[in-house]
């Protein structure tokens, strides 16, 4: 990887597609050079290449890819924790142990390994600023979400740990709670099921993948001194993690 010594890097998880791809255009437009990682990397790879960015192949649930993937990079500016999911739509007497660890492990653990790996080089850059993508659901319960909200809710608290200890360090970190976001979330979430994945969208209008980009990239252009510690954001037809206002026709 060679990356000009006046570059300023900004590095997306989960950048294969969704509010992940749409940051990284985002940043690069903002002068960043943007590496991306993610497990497809077919996907990265042509996003790099459009961006002038760097792929490099990321599972945060494996501890020696994101070993590979942190050491390599010369610096870093500004860290997107965009990588996570769910699985399943269980009550908590239905619930699948595998679909909760793979949502802890993605959200939750993911989020801690890059981030600690990646502190130190945040910390040297002088102006470091991490962005942790939860949700709306790191602040609210909701019926037959237990294993997404809970794990949503530990990584808010893992994020929200860091403004005290990092306090008096050059690094500002932002949350960002969003509500409906038309991606492959839903898709994920119900193994493919498209007609079911699109039933969650149905008769509102949702926030896209850019509306999210263009809040990081606004957090990203905030003079050093100036912290936005949380932004939640839904589109006008949700009140909460549950409720919608839905048209028919």
């Amino acid at each position: 990887m060679t990356i000009s010594a006046d570059s300023r890097i900004a590095v997306v998880t989960g950048a294969s597609s969704g509010i992940g791809e749409a940051a990284a255009r985002t940043l690069a437009a903002q002068g960043y050079h943007v590496v991306v990682g993610a497990r497809r990397l077919d996907r990265l790879r042509a996003l790099a290449d459009e961006i002038g960015g760097t792929a490099l192949e990321l599972d945060v649930t494996d501890e020696d890819s994101v070993d590979a993937f942190t050491t390599v990079l010369p610096r870093v500016d500004v860290l997107v924790n965009n990588a996570g999911g769910a699985k399943g739509l269980a009550t908590v007497l239905d619930a699948v142990e595998d679909d909760w660890r793979w949502m802890w492990e993605t959200n939750v653990i993911g989020t801690l390994r890059v981030t600690k790996a990646l502190l130190p080089k945040l910390i040297d850059s002088g102006d470091g600023l991490i962005v942790t993508i939860t949700s709306v659901a790191a602040f609210e319960a909701y019926d037959n979400g237990s294993g997404y909200t809970t794990a949503k809710h530990a990584q808010a608290v893992l994020h929200r740990t860091l403004r005290g200890e990092l306090l008096g360090k050059p690094v500002r970190l932002t949350e960002i709670a969003p509500g409906a976001v038309e991606t492959e979330f839903s898709l994920i979430r119900f193994e493919g099921d498209q007609e079911r994945a699109d039933k969650v969208y149905e008769g509102i209008t949702p926030l896209v993948a850019q509306d999210i980009a263009e809040i990081i990239g606004f957090v990203a252009s905030r003079p050093s001194h100036v912290n936005l510690d949380q932004i939640i954001v839904k589109p006008r037809d949700q009140a909460s993690a549950g409720r919608f206002n839905r048209t028919t026709g």
